[in-house]
């Protein structure tokens, strides 16, 4: 008897089992359920406030830090000493040179330089029978290309320090005033910059003191010409006149 019903209790709870099923089916072909996408505002696509100038993020990173950490330009004043070399440093006398510069930086590394310098050497032409005496004016307009060196990866001490190379153009009008000596004034000429420079930060970076060392090339129209004219005569010169100018000079600056 305890047999009998207990299988009629499972047969009734298999039957439960499949009605329930069974209405859960029809509930659903009645009441189909959907699915449905969650839109997030944040990812929706704005022209307006998704636009960047910036290809990259690595092109955004570096003009952030050029307008925290770089200079617009700068403006300093020059001063030192210009020498010369080969038959010049025989002929003209090293003496003191100063000037002017200007720098506009691209970013951190590149800059425009344009800069005057001007100074007055002494003169001892040698010829054949007489010497002539005097002193010479170079000046020269220069215009450069200055590119700063990555200091990051040296120590702490030398990462603040701003070295440079710089290549350019520049102009030369030299101007004679020697004694006994007329017709023989003024002349110019085109020559290339080649040199390196030094910048240390001062007033938290709001100035610096630069060092700076440039080699010119120079040809002007007697180079290597063994005579001078004078009154339309040929004046034989112990020393031809040639060489090139360099200038070492030390700089106060203002960063903008």
């Amino acid at each position: 008897m305890k047999i009998l019903f207990n299988l009629l209790l499972a047969l009734t709870s298999l039957a439960s089992s499949a009605f329930a099923q069974t209405s859960t089916s029809s509930s659903s072909a009645q009441h189909p359920s959907y699915l449905l996408a969650q839109i997030d505002p944040d990812e929706a696509f704005d022209p307006f406030s998704d636009y960047s100038e910036f290809d990259e993020a690595s092109d955004e990173e570096a003009d952030i830090n050029f307008f925290r950490n770089g200079r617009f330009f700068t403006v300093g004043i020059e001063g030192g000493m210009r020498g010369y070399t080969d038959n010049f440093a025989k002929i003209y006398g090293t003496a003191p040179s100063y000037g002017l510069t200007l720098s506009y930086f691209f970013d951190l590394r590149l800059a425009m330089a344009l800069g005057f310098k001007t100074g007055d050497s002494s003169v001892n032409i040698q010829t054949a029978s007489q010497s002539y005496t005097g002193n010479v004016s170079i000046t020269t307009l220069n215009f450069d290309m200055k590119y700063y060196l990555n200091t990051q990866n040296v120590t702490r001490g030398l990462a603040d320090l701003n070295p440079y190379i710089l290549g350019g153009l520049a102009q030369f009008y030299r101007t004679y005033t020697l004694s006994g000596l007329e017709g023989y004034n003024r002349d110019s000429t085109m020559g290339v910059d080649l040199g390196v420079g030094l910048e240390i930060p001062l007033m938290r970076r709001k100035a610096f003191l630069g060092v700076q060392g440039v080699y010119h090339y120079v040809s002007f129209s007697d180079e290597n010409k063994g005579f001078l004219n004078e009154n339309n005569s040929s004046v034989p010169l112990k020393n031809t006149i040639s060489g090139d100018i360099y200038d070492l000079g030390i700089i106060l600056g203002m960063n903008f």
